[in-house]
């Protein structure tokens, strides 16, 4: 499997802008793991449940839902990309670091905010995505 990469940019509020890709993903199927802090993933996880009025978007936290229902669960939250996940079709990275196991995963999205701190983390993950071969495709949230 390759792993496609992908760089969404200028993100004004990560957390929102997550839970929207994740709307999209659900609604075209996809199966998604969130890699975030916990702190981002307590953010995120409310929004789920109220992005819009009548509308429920499902997910489960790692480390605090039975397996069965993790399984079941098209979308999980994460602050560790753990042996156990049950998805590897698409990851949401929201974190500093390169995700671990990135490459076990169909695509591998990459949410930057407009923070400087996160820009230059953001170009270092860059490097090494492109050091190791692969092809990324930029998004510019600002751009429209």
């Amino acid at each position: 499997m390759t792993t496609q990469v992908a760089f969404h940019f200028n993100a004004q509020d990560k957390p929102l802008y997550v839970c929207r890709l994740l709307r999209k993903a659900w609604l075209s199927g996809a199966r998604a793991v969130v890699l975030a802090s916990p702190a981002e993933l307590d953010r995120i996880d409310p929004q789920l449940w109220t992005l819009a009025p009548q509308e429920f978007i499902p997910h489960a936290r790692w480390g605090q839902t039975p397996p069965a229902v993790l399984t079941a669960s098209p979308i999980v939250l994460t602050a560790e990309v753990a042996t156990g996940l049950p998805h590897r079709e698409v990851l949401i990275h929201l974190g500093q670091e390169m995700p671990p196991q990135w490459n076990t995963f169909g695509r591998v999205i990459e949410v930057v905010g407009q923070d400087e701190a996160d820009r230059l983390q953001a170009r270092q993950r860059w490097k090494a995505y492109t050091q190791a071969g692969y092809a990324i495709e930029r998004h510019d949230l600002m751009i429209k």
